[in-house]
């Protein structure tokens, strides 16, 4: 197995994860609002990337090394802030967006072009 597989697979599988404890975080398992909350929508973006990782596409890695940032800093604000479940899926959140930002940062570096 080489390595830009191997790494395009970690991003993937931390995207998806990441999208997954967003949703059920902010619609069943500790919403801001009883019966869900429009913050589920933070998700989108995730969403939005799905396609260009399963393509592999290294512009999509590139600019969602930055954009994952916006949720560590979520997550590290909640963590501070809250308690309980709240605090253990944010927990979650950041160990999420952390790999991601690692996986979707060195695959990006793998694929660059050779000058």
């Amino acid at each position: 197995m080489n390595t830009p597989r191997v790494l395009a697979l970690g991003a993937i599988a931390s995207l998806v994860a990441l999208i997954a404890v967003t949703i059920a975080w902010e619609v069943w398992l500790a919403p801001l609002r009883p019966g869900g909350s429009w913050l589920a929508l933070k998700a989108l973006p995730l969403v939005a990337a799905l396609p260009g990782f399963l393509r592999r596409r290294r512009y999509t890695f590139q600019w969602m090394s930055m954009l994952v940032l916006v949720y560590l800093a979520e997550g590290v604000m909640r963590a501070w802030s809250e308690t309980g479940v709240t605090r253990m899926l944010s927990l979650v959140e950041i160990a999420l967006s952390l790999a991601l930002f690692a996986f979707a940062s060195f695959y990006a570096r793998a694929t660059r072009p050779t000058r």
